[in-house]
């Protein structure tokens, strides 16, 4: 569906992709408490969103080539940020400000339904995180995680898999080995 999306955004008088921007590993696209509206189109690389807390770091969200991403809460409020989003590796992505892609989205109803349809598929998969991360072992977790998105596994470091399935990465490793 995001590829649809994008497709048809690329061909559309307005193409809400306004700019190419390159990041270095570990450069932030955001921090905590800052406005952070824009939406990403992940052409090269890797980008984690997380949070933080008085002992470490809680890693969310992650997105590979192909992924859109963005600080959903800011996206949504236009409001300063609780999240950070990091490059993890290299990075290319294309960037919407929040403004030109809803006008993209909002300017044909089949755009809004494909906008609809990636955004109930978002909640899914937040609901189903939630449920594995409340009420499964890590090794149920690990799994649920691999059949979903197999190619996590191939463009994220483990340290941040980790982290994403609330696991340590010595954990993750065994898991990965049985």
């Amino acid at each position: 569906m995001i590829d649809q999306l994008r497709a048809l955004s690329l061909s559309s008088p307005l193409n809400p992709w306004k700019k190419t921007i390159q990041y270095k590993r570990n450069d932030y696209l955001s921090v905590f408490g800052s406005k952070a509206s824009d939406i990403y189109f992940i052409k090269e690389g890797s980008i984690r969103i997380f949070i933080e807390d008085e002992y470490e770091e809680h890693t969310i969200r992650l997105g590979y080539p192909g992924s859109i991403i963005t600080a959903l809460d800011s996206f949504i409020s236009d409001k300063p940020s609780q999240f950070y989003m990091q490059a993890l590796k290299h990075c290319e992505v294309e960037v919407a400000s929040q403004a030109d892609f809803m006008k993209f989205v909002n300017s044909d109803p089949a755009h809004l339904q494909l906008w609809l349809q990636i955004n109930m598929q978002l909640v899914y998969q937040c609901i189903e995180r939630e449920i594995d991360l409340l009420t499964n072992a890590p090794m149920e977790r690990y799994k649920r995680v691999l059949s979903r998105s197999p190619r996590l596994f191939q463009e994220i470091p483990a340290k941040y898999i980790a982290s994403y399935l609330r696991m340590t990465p010595e954990t993750l490793s065994r898991l990965k080995k049985a």
